[in-house]
């Protein structure tokens, strides 16, 4: 049954957050701009279609890890149990919205859409500013010096070239964490 209670607040988180970010609102602003189909400039298509395929994957890892490992959703009102900090989140600290950043760059290159380039950009500062301010916040007093030794280590938006890999102390060795893999060291 938790299961199943789990699926269904993720599946409302989805829809309260990426699709109306990432789907809702470029819909709405491309139906009030006026939009019509451009040139489909060769170049600009291929970018739009990469940074759209790389976005829709980094969101769909970061929402099942979100699931499964943090026993939680992507929503701050139905926020994760555990501190992840693997997969992506050992080289970053916000792939979800290095993700949906995608996304909607891959939309506004597609679609040749101004609006939802000028949206991509204030999704991007909206989220520079709430991270630190109030994302962060709440993470520290939840997960405590947990999270301020994944905040030392790990960039909050330009990824480090090498996952970082957790160390924690359990009696007689030390436990440590990377992307999928754990081991203990005796």
């Amino acid at each position: 049954m938790k299961d199943r209670s789990l699926n269904f607040r993720v599946f409302k988180a989805i829809l309260a957050l990426p699709v109306t970010v990432g789907v809702l609102i470029p819909a709405i602003l491309l139906y009030l701009s006026g939009w019509q189909w451009g040139d489909g400039c060769l170049w600009r298509l291929m970018v739009g279609a990469i940074c759209l395929l790389a976005g829709l994957t980094l969101a769909i890892w970061t929402i099942r890890l979100f699931q499964n490992k943090g026993k939680g959703t992507l929503a701050p009102w139905d926020a994760t149990r555990h501190l992840i900090t693997s997969g992506p989140y050992a080289y970053v600290r916000n792939p979800m919205i290095t993700g949906i950043f995608l996304i909607l760059t891959g939309e506004a290159c597609l679609l040749g859409s101004y609006a939802i380039g000028i949206w991509t950009v204030l999704f991007l500062v909206i989220n520079l500013i709430y991270f630190p301010l109030s994302e962060e916040p709440g993470l520290r007093a939840r997960f405590g010096k947990e999270y301020d030794t994944y905040c030392q280590n790990v960039p909050r938006y330009i990824p480090r070239l090498t996952p970082w890999k957790r160390r924690e102390s359990f009696g007689k060795g030390t436990l440590i964490h990377s992307n999928e893999a754990q081991s203990e060291i005796m």
